[in-house]
């Protein structure tokens, strides 16, 4: 049984946002020293610890984002570089199978 290549990829697609927006909270109470910190201290604390979860959580996301980026924008430098490489060879391959050329 044969699927379709968009039919797959959106089947795909929607199989990870279901697992990514499936609400599981046992993800928040996985560290017990975490959970017992923010369960006793004040709206003071529990802000800190938020904005800390914010700064560490940034940084990789923004560098995966822009990583991302370089990659689609270069994604056909290689082949075009190949192409132009293998113009090249052929040249010089051409060049070279011409008895009266000879450099001697």
């Amino acid at each position: 049984m044969k699927y379709s290549k968009p039919i797959l990829i959106s089947g795909i697609a929607l199989v990870g946002l279901i697992i990514l927006l499936a609400p599981v909270p046992a993800f928040a109470q996985s560290c017990a020293l975490c959970y017992t910190q923010a369960a006793s201290s004040g709206s003071r604390m529990i802000q800190a610890l938020k904005s800390g979860i914010l700064v560490l959580i940034a940084p990789p996301t923004f560098m995966s984002i822009g990583l991302f980026f370089v990659c689609y924008r270069k994604r056909n430098q290689t082949r075009d570089d190949a192409e132009e490489s293998d113009r090249e060879w052929k040249q010089d391959d051409d060049d070279s199978d011409d008895p009266s050329s000879n450099d001697r």
